[in-house]
């Protein structure tokens, strides 16, 4: 288990985005309480102003000699003073009622507010009205408004609570966002690590979840993958150019050696030099092939993708080593696609690529035998199959035999360079094609298989 220090945890970007998540939930939470809190005091105060509005309606409306009974009456039943009445004279002196002092207002038949002293240490919160009556005096409604004000501290003491929760959880919830996140990024850190020390099969872990750093992890896997490979590709091409390569040079080397020391003929020279120029353009010949192979590799030919018939370049590929078919009695055998078979392609390394399979066919096909050229075509799928019937690809062999500069041992005194399928393999992955190799009982049938130009329009789309 990693250790992870609490100063490393406002650092991950986890702990920050929750950071940010609990703000803007902070925000809307205040913002959604202090509308509700508003609403409710305001509608509170409003229903007590109407009922205070009601109540001095209806003593304006009645007589003087009642109203005076009726506040007198009122007062004696209102022990509490839960809703005050008093009647004050021109002067403001109290006539009637429980409140003895006339409060500062603001005007008349509007809403106030005040603290009333009972007496012996009694306050209470009280919102009161003040009419001016058709005789002079003035009439005082009121109600106690300690209940709205606790329910109004009730409220506010929810804010408190509910935002400290909030809050709380909220930062303790971030807090082990980023100590998670930070472990799964020291996991990372540590398997990036051992790769850049020379670990190449080391991977970086992944959870199965598919999220983000799932999806990152994935694919610096894949790049992985493919940089192993590359470098396995090399390290086998350096052990191949080695193995394959010494035994030309060698024999240059030893006839231009042998022709020094040896007084010779001017004709022995001559064909001493035609050996010597030979082995040299076939040393040539391999590099041209690698150098092209590493050009095709780096996509610098993807300029020159258009729009293909396989039918086409295919025929154009029959037809060109029909000849040599023929010199073996060797029957090549073309079977085109009923239908046009369109795709997105450079043809000239498709006819390469399909010219290097039917090379390698006819190559190790015995004589008198069939080599199949076919054209595969339908919905989802464009490419070309070739068949021999030849010794064949033992399975084992059937990803090596990619690798530039493999031969087996059955075909390494067989003429060529071992670049072909090689190639074949470039010009597929450039393609975005797949290559496969299977057991055509007898022989070898390999297929290069690509999207349709209609799927490769919709994926592009």
């Amino acid at each position: 288990m990693f250790s992870v220090h609490l100063s490393e945890i406002p650092r991950t970007i986890s702990f920050r985005t929750a950071l940010m998540s609990l703000a803007l939930f902070g925000f809307s939470f205040l913002g959604l309480f202090g509308y509700i809190y508003w609403q409710t005091a305001g509608y509170l105060t409003a229903e007590t102003d109407v009922a205070l509005h009601r109540q001095i309606d209806n003593r304006s409306a009645q007589p003087a000699d009642l109203r005076l009974q009726e506040i007198r009456k009122h007062t004696g039943q209102d022990i509490e003073g839960r809703l005050p009445h008093s009647l004050f004279d021109a002067q403001g002196k109290l006539i009637a009622g429980a409140i003895g002092q006339l409060p500062a207002f603001s005007g008349y038949d509007k809403g106030n507010e005040f603290v009333w002293d009972k007496g012996h240490g009694h306050h209470r919160p009280v919102r009161f009205m003040v009419h001016r009556l058709e005789d002079g005096q003035t009439l005082l409604a009121a109600q106690d408004i300690h209940d709205i004000r606790e329910f109004d501290e009730l409220l506010v003491n929810a804010l408190i609570s509910g935002g400290s929760l909030l809050l709380v959880v909220g930062l303790l919830g971030a807090v082990l966002l980023g100590y998670s996140a930070r472990r799964r990024l020291d996991t990372l850190s540590r398997s990036i690590e051992r790769i850049v020390k020379g670990e190449l099969t080391e991977r970086l872990p992944t959870r199965g979840n598919g999220d983000d750093i799932d999806r990152i992890a994935t694919v610096v896997n894949q790049m992985l993958d493919e940089l192993e490979r590359l470098m396995s590709e090399v390290k086998g091409v350096c052990d191949d150019i080695a193995h394959d390569l010494r035994t030309p040079l060698t024999r240059l080397l030893a006839g231009l050696e042998r022709a020094q020391r040896r007084n010779l003929r001017e004709e022995q020279y001559a064909a001493a030099i035609d050996a010597a120029i030979e082995d040299a353009r076939g040393l040539l010949s391999t590099f041209r092939a690698l150098l092209r192979i590493s050009e095709i590799e780096a996509s610098a030919r993807r300029s020159n993708f258009a729009r293909i018939d396989l039918n086409r370049i295919c025929e154009d590929a029959a037809e060109f080593f029909e000849p040599l078919a023929e010199e073996k009695a060797i029957r090549l055998q073309f079977l085109p696609s009923a239908a046009p078979c369109l795709l997105f392609g450079d043809a000239q390394l498709l006819f390469d690529a399909t010219c290097n399979l039917l090379d390698n066919a006819i190559k190790f096909s015995p004589d008198g035998s069939l080599v199949s050229l076919q054209v595969i075509s339908d919905l989802t799928r464009a490419g070309i199959r070739v068949s021999d019937n030849g010794p064949g690809i033992p399975e084992p062999e059937r990803d090596a035999v990619f690798r530039r500069l493999y031969r087996s041992e059955s075909s390494r005194h067989t003429a060529g360079n071992g670049l072909g399928l090689s190639m074949v393999w470039a010009v597929a992955k450039l393609h975005e094609m797949t290559v496969q190799v299977r057991d055509a009982q007898p022989g070898c049938q390999i297929e290069l298989v690509g999207l349709s130009m209609e799927i490769e329009l919709l994926k592009r789309a």
